[in-house]
């Protein structure tokens, strides 16, 4: 697992992820960004997909972007109810399909955290947790992954600062477990 700081649509990896709404209407943020960067193509093929319930993704094209493929993953939007783990499914379902589709590498924004208000700390935690344990224990999920590294693309200073924390966290927790 890696963080960095940046533009995800700049990230040089096999897929890159969307912070997406569940009509797939790329008009703000990370989407529009992707959208603006990629080209329409992204926001033709997602049209084409229609509704995508939250907690789930999709996947297009990337268009002029320098990866292989775009998934949209939904996010919840605070409030809705049940968040924590709608959030756990869409990182879950995204890196699932990032395996299925044989990609290396995954490069995950914050979702969520921004214009749906999912607290940052609890964003951080969820997305890292969830990704480490898809990657360290080899369940029905993650039998045949060929994911070896997921990223964390994070654009501002507040958030980037609660997903080094979690890091840290997770740094000793597997300390802990390595001394048993």
């Amino acid at each position: 697992m890696r963080l960095v700081k940046g533009d995800i649509t700049s990230r040089v990896v096999d897929v890159v992820v969307n912070a997406s709404n569940s009509n797939l209407k790329h008009g703000g943020g990370v989407a529009a960004a992707i959208v603006r960067k990629g080209g329409q193509v992204i926001q033709k093929e997602s049209d084409k997909i229609g509704f995508v319930p939250v907690g789930s993704v999709a996947i297009t094209t990337c268009g002029r972007l320098p990866c292989k493929a775009v998934i949209h993953a939904v996010g919840p939007r605070m409030g809705e109810g049940n968040e924590d783990m709608k959030l756990r499914s869409a990182i879950r379902a995204s890196l699932i399909l990032a395996s299925e589709r044989k990609f290396r590498d995954i490069s995950f924004p914050a979702i969520s955290s921004g214009i749906f208000g999912f607290p940052k700390d609890r964003c951080a935690s969820i997305l890292m947790n969830e990704s480490m344990n898809f990657l360290l224990f080899a369940g029905d999920d993650r039998r045949d992954s060929t994911l070896e590294i997921v990223e964390f693309c994070i654009t501002d200073g507040d958030t980037l600062k609660e997903f080094r924390s979690q890091f840290g966290v997770l740094k000793n927790e597997l300390t802990k477990t390595n001394r048993k």
